[in-house]
């Protein structure tokens, strides 16, 4: 596969969100079973924020009748409230926005989403990117931009500075936009070259980026633009050292199958450099086809010439759709 490739822009101001893509990926079919998980939506109670502590609880406000006196001996510790297993509301709440009840049932939902399988050389499974992975995550971003971009080593620290920013602004804007990391497990051989029972450890394979809707969308996207309100696929990049497996066709397929389960529109939108033969190969096999293309006067601004691409997908029945059904 050729070389990854990344596009990315910054702005000193830090209430600019960082706009920027990467197109990496390879077409591969899968070689045994593929699994996707979609759990129980959350009970629509309103979402309280505990001040004494930094739990967030559910508590349920249906009922508008005094509490009856208590019967409990005094010394008795009372009951604790259920706690609301989510981590991915620690960033989000944190922004003092208000949380509907449907975000909360996509917040949960994202919380169990798991797109996983076996190919060839390995086990790849895909899922939303936790706090504690962000620091990998800015590595591999950081280290597919220094490489598309021809980079001296000089601007690593600043890279990832400015990478971090943007991920933590990203992560806040959850469930309108996630961002998914795929981790991989080779299978080990013996000296014949057959397949060994034992696997090797896991490590971080690849990312990709997912807006969903008009809140999630870049306010500043790369041209030619795409509609905001439509899902937006971007900053897709794998390991190097783990390329022409499959990986970022997966990649994609897993962003999609996200997008099918979260959002009501159908078209999903991404963009491709002119120059990157094999992105734009494996976008054309999953069923992309070129919007609009940047002018050559966009060389002007030092910038490479990009498609815009789009595919419809399939209609599936969202998690929320499917509990509204049964209400």
């Amino acid at each position: 596969m050729a070389a990854a490739t990344l596009s990315l822009s910054f702005s000193l101001d830090p209430q600019h969100q960082l706009p920027h893509h990467f197109c990496c990926g390879t077409h591969f079919k899968p070689h045994q079973t593929l699994l996707f998980n979609s759990p129980t939506p959350l009970p629509k109670y309103p979402l309280l924020l505990n001040p004494k502590s930094d739990r967030y609880i559910v508590k349920s406000s249906s009922s508008s009748s005094p509490p009856s006196p208590s019967t409990t001996a005094p010394d008795t510790e009372p009951e604790p409230e259920p706690e609301l297993a989510s981590p991915y509301l620690v960033d989000t709440l944190g922004t003092g926005r208000f949380l509907t009840n449907e975000e909360l049932e996509k917040l949960k939902f994202l919380e169990g989403f798991s797109y996983s399988l076996e190919l060839e050389s390995g086990i790849l499974w895909v899922r939303v990117m936790r706090a504690e992975e962000m620091d990998m995550t800015i590595a591999l971003l950081a280290e597919s931009f220094a490489e598309s971009m021809v980079l001296p080593t000089a601007y690593d620290t600043l890279l990832r500075f400015f990478i971090k920013q943007y991920l933590i602004e990203r992560r806040a804007l959850m469930p309108h936009a996630v961002t998914l990391v795929g981790f991989f497990r080779k299978k080990k051989q013996d000296n014949a070259g057959e397949e060994d029972e034992e696997e090797e450890a896991e490590e971080l394979a690849g990312t990709v980026e997912v807006s969903f809707d008009k809140r999630g969308a870049n306010t500043s996207p790369p041209t030619p633009t795409p509609p905001k309100n439509a899902p937006y696929i971007c900053n897709m990049t794998v390991k190097h050292q783990l390329r022409r497996r499959g990986i970022g066709w997966h990649l994609l397929k897993a962003s999609e199958e996200l997008i099918s389960q979260m959002s009501s529109t159908r078209e999903v939108y991404l963009h491709c450099r002119m120059i990157d033969e094999a992105p734009f190969n494996m976008y054309i096999k999953a069923g992309y086809h070129v919007v609009k293309t940047d002018t050559i006067l966009i060389l002007l601004m030092l910038q490479r010439r990009k498609h815009l691409m789009c595919k419809k997908l399939p209609v599936v029945m969202s998690p929320v759709e499917s509990d509204e059904e049964w209400r």
